[in-house]
């Protein structure tokens, strides 16, 4: 692994499709049809867990390093993740929803030092949590289609400690790190084809700790039964935060595959 490759590693984490597949930043895209079965109270509820395989472009800088460009396909990512897990979920009633969508990743990499006298080899793990909470109202409905304006917040944290074996620094680790807030606001919607297919995409656009967040998506679904969908779709997200010498300005972009439970 190339030093090039060990600052691209602490940052992949963050944005790693991981960040899997549908922006529940914004709303789910899985709803098959704008009709919808309630429970008696009204309330209509899904899961859907979901992957998105992106890659990753961009400027970063951690560790007092200077900004390194970063062009990593999926299939580099794929390579160093330990964990991933992403879901979203969401509550509606009527034309009033809350949604929330949770992202974790956690990737590390490990190479040798050219001479062996600070160290023999260094190891770099890297932790990231993506979390966003936000609430929607439908400006727009009918039968075949439903138009919702929507507003949340996204939080960010990153993490990444680089850890020494051997040579003067054995025994010896570093941590980096940086948690920060955006708020975020825009569209998503949802129109139906046919009973069974449906097209849904979204965008949103924000700032906050960083000085711009957005998440724009277009994806095709398919309705198995009332309570199980799945859908297809491509999405990219970007982010540009720099604080003290901690640089993550990278979009991500790829294709998304989910599965939604309904109940």
């Amino acid at each position: 692994m190339t030093s090039r490759l060990i600052r691209a590693l602490t940052f992949v984490g963050s944005l790693l499709a991981t960040g899997g597949a549908m922006a529940a930043d914004i709303r789910s895209p899985l709803t098959p049809e704008v009709q919808e079965t309630t429970t008696e109270s009204g309330w209509t509820f899904l899961f859907a867990p979901y992957f998105w395989a992106a890659g990753l472009s961009g400027d970063v800088a951690q560790f007092g390093l200077p900004e390194a460009h970063v062009d990593a396909s999926f299939s580099d990512i794929f390579d160093h993740l330990d964990f991933g897990a992403m879901a979203i979920g969401e509550a509606r009633y009527g034309p009033y929803s809350i949604f929330g969508d949770v992202m974790y990743t956690k990737i590390s990499g490990q190479t040798g030092t050219p001479r062996g006298i600070l160290a023999t080899d260094v190891e770099l793990t890297s932790e990231t949590f993506a979390g966003l909470l936000g609430v929607g109202y439908a400006i727009f409905e009918d039968s075949s289609g439903r138009l919702d304006i929507v507003g949340g917040l996204r939080l960010w944290s990153v993490e990444s400690e680089l850890s020494f074996r051997g040579g003067i620094l054995d025994g010896r680790s570093r941590t980096d790190d940086a948690i920060w807030v955006d708020g975020l606001a825009g569209f998503r919607g949802t129109y139906s084809i046919t009973p069974e297919i449906y097209l849904t995409g979204w965008g949103l656009v924000g700032a906050g700790g960083a000085d711009l967040d957005w998440d724009v998506a277009a994806a095709i679904g398919y309705r198995f039964s009332d309570t199980v969908s799945a859908v297809a779709g491509y999405r990219a997200l970007a982010v540009d935060y720099s604080d003290d010498g901690f640089v993550f300005d990278v979009v991500q972009q790829g294709p998304i595959l989910g599965l939604v439970v309904r109940f």
